[in-house]
């Protein structure tokens, strides 16, 4: 069919206003506030328990009464000067470089992988096993290469490196495959030091690493209420650098939080309020992101389970309450209690990434869970790419205005014409999402073409971007600085 001209000049669209974007909202500021208030409660009766003298003595200055050696009760007045002291927002950074790569202001959504799984389950083999150096290699460029892929974690544990050290080992290996932010677990003050050793030598310094952060950690108390001295350890150090953290408790309904969600939820926001405070007194204005894991202890398996609804609600609750405190939010997505990357784990992931667009949960990790945290699945992170393409389509909603609606045009073709051929759909067709992966082929097409399944093409797309994709590479010096670094740092015998 030839495209419809007309004699007159090539029709001028007018700009299109924004669109009408979906929303969710669960909980109003007098919810929030009553969460909030039984927290601060929790903190002044209750008390929390602080196993690290230096942040006993700053609590104690700050007017935070201490009990039975370790027993903190905070006033609400403490919680309040934290809050107002941490920033409403910050950014992360490309590697080694001043290019903003994620806005942390509680408006954008962002999303990564997991950390320290257990097993690979290996997408050319579909074996299930130990994770090792070159596994976590590859989750990172495959991540590199994936546009809705935003971050990294470690994915797993590799099994072939000093296990005392394995996570300073999991970071040289991040830095080395992706020029995304990435996102970090680690054990203890060492570790950290080391850690952060290396990232500013890839920053350019310590001075820029603060200017222009490229990482994040991930840290959390001990429930019920208790802050360890690694913890707390991590938490100081970051403050110290203005390294950004999360400092999130992940509380399990049923087993170490009260069964209830709210119950759990003005737990795990009391918990995070403590280690704010601690962190804000050792450097106010340092970087923080508001979190809580709330989850809940299946009574007949006795997993702590990732694809359930009240895991999505405990999700709402944290990016109110983090909204309410004009914190952005720390959050999950496209994780699975499934033990394949099957329909159950597709279905789990699209949930949990249409709860984290709606909600606006800013940082979401944990892309490629799979057996509630304790496998990992590069296949099932090319499929939450996928999933997260479609679903930002879906949340960015409708324009209506007059070029949307399109009154002109249903008159220009009238009764019984044809809009295929007309200047407005040329204009404008391009807008629909388009998938990589999904099929929409007719029967005849896909048959000529192999008849595929959805897993054979969800595997092929995996390997060719683990076959082809090379990240862009460290300078070779500060490559071999980074093995310095971890060669100094390793226990002497």
């Amino acid at each position: 069919m030839r495209r419809r001209r007309s004699a007159a000049p090539q029709r001028q669209f007018t700009p299109q206003s924004p669109r009408i974007p979906l929303q969710l909202s669960m909980m109003d500021r007098d919810t929030c506030l009553r969460i909030h208030k039984a927290s601060c409660q929790i903190l002044h009766q209750t008390g929390v328990r602080v196993f690290h003298e230096g942040a006993l003595a700053m609590l104690k200055q700050a007017g935070a009464r201490i009990e039975d050696e370790n027993l903190v009760k905070i006033p609400p007045s403490l919680i309040e000067w934290a809050l107002a002291s941490a920033p409403d927002s910050f950014n992360l950074y490309k590697r080694g470089s001043d290019e903003v790569a994620m806005q942390l202001d509680g408006k954008h959504v962002y999303f990564g992988t997991g950390s320290d799984t257990l097993r690979y389950i290996d997408p050319r083999t579909g074996q299930r096993r130990d994770f090792v150096s070159q596994d976590v290699a590859d989750v990172m460029r495959l991540s590199d290469a994936l546009p809705e892929i935003d971050f990294v974690m470690s994915a797993g544990i590799p099994r072939d490196v000093p296990t005392q050290t394995y996570y300073r080992y999991q970071f040289a290996t991040m830095l080395r495959h992706t020029t995304k932010p990435t996102v970090f677990v680690c054990n203890d003050l060492q570790d950290i030091e080391t850690i952060g050793a290396m990232a500013a030598e890839v920053a350019g310094g310590f001075d820029r690493l603060a200017h222009y952060p490229t990482l994040l950690l991930y840290s959390e108390p001990t429930t019920p209420l208790q802050q360890s001295l690694e913890a707390v350890d991590k938490l100081l150090y970051t403050a110290e650098h203005f390294i950004p953290v999360t400092h999130s408790p992940a509380p399990m309904m049923g087993g170490t939080a009260p069964i209830t969600l709210a119950g759990a939820v003005a737990l795990g926001n009391a918990e995070m309020l403590s280690g704010l405070l601690m962190h804000q007194l050792k450097q106010s204005g340092a970087p923080f992101l508001y979190g809580h894991g709330v989850h809940h202890l299946d009574m007949k398996d006795m997993i702590s389970v990732y694809g359930a609804p009240e895991f999505q609600l405990a999700r709402i609750m944290a990016a109110e309450m983090g909204r309410f405190y004009h914190l952005p939010v720390w959050g999950y997505a496209g994780h699975s209690d499934s033990k394949l990357p099957d329909g159950q784990a597709a279905a789990d992931a699209q949930f949990s990434v249409m709860t984290a667009l709606l909600a606006k949960t800013n940082l979401n990790h944990d892309v490629g869970y799979l057996e509630a945290g304790l496998a990992n699945s590069p296949e099932l992170i090319v499929l939450t790419n996928e999933i997260i393409s479609q679903t930002r389509r879906f949340v960015e909603g409708v324009r209506v205005d007059d070029e949307s609606l399109a009154v002109d045009v249903i008159h220009e073709v009238g009764p019984s014409g044809e809009f295929l051929s007309h200047d407005h759909t040329m204009a404008h067709w391009r807008e629909f999402w388009q998938p990589q992966i999904f099929d929409r082929q007719l029967l005849e097409t896909w048959q000529e073409k192999g008849s595929r399944s959805f897993r054979q093409r969800l595997q092929d797309a995996t390997l060719a971007i683990l076959d082809s994709h090379q990240p862009e590479s460290l300078p070779a010096h500060v490559d071999a600085e980074l093995d310095r670094i971890l060669a100094a740092a390793e226990p002497q015998d």
